[in-house]
């Protein structure tokens, strides 16, 4: 069942966070092509049809049914001085009930990188997450030698949690990841509940 949710915005000082929208497309393939020396070390091989429009409309499809069902949150960094699009980061399956959980992950252009919008992005996603969202736990997984990830964690209020054998393939093949988990801090001990 699809659920009616409100348009999501999240404002940092310099961008505003939203939603995927069709006519995204050109800025998205071009980002991601311009980028793909950048960003193929550290994510999943990406599909021949990877950067057609009839993929980027899946992607849509998903991130409004995701939204609406309450599972994601998929959202792009749009900078507001000249509308660019520099990224994104996805909160996926969110798991209510007892774990009040996510997982976080992000990717940004390779022009747009070691600029702080990323962290800026991150902390804003965060706070969402743990007040719009009421979530308790965020949890991110990067590989071990990506220095910028991992600091970009914990500058974010990440706390190492420890290694994931085999956890995704990136880059063709299956690799160990270290994990980061984020934890609400009034969350910690009695819940107040039986």
């Amino acid at each position: 069942m699809l659920l009616r949710r409100r348009r999501v915005s999240i404002e940092t000082e310099r961008m505003t966070l939203r939603l995927p929208a069709h006519g995204d497309f050109r800025d998205w393939a071009g980002l991601r092509d311009e980028s793909r020396i950048f960003l193929e070390p550290w994510e999943p091989v990406w599909s021949p049809d990877h950067l057609t429009r009839k993929s980027f409309t899946n992607r849509v499809y998903w991130a409004q049914r995701a939204h609406g069902q309450g599972t994601a949150l998929p959202l792009f960094l749009v900078r507001r001085a000249d509308e660019a699009l520099l990224g994104a980061v996805t909160v996926d399956h969110i798991r209510r009930g007892p774990a009040q959980a996510a997982t976080v992950g992000y990717w940004i252009g390779a022009s747009h990188a070691r600029k702080g919008y990323m962290a800026e992005a991150l902390r804003a996603v965060i706070h969402h997450c743990f007040s719009a969202l009421d979530l308790s736990r965020l949890e991110s997984a990067c590989l071990p030698e990506n220095a910028a990830s991992r600091g970009l964690l914990e500058k974010c209020g990440y706390k190492y949690e420890g290694v994931a054998q085999s956890y995704l393939q990136i880059n063709g093949r299956w690799r160990n990841h270290v994990l980061y988990a984020n934890l609400r801090s009034d969350r910690r001990g009695k819940t107040g509940a039986g």
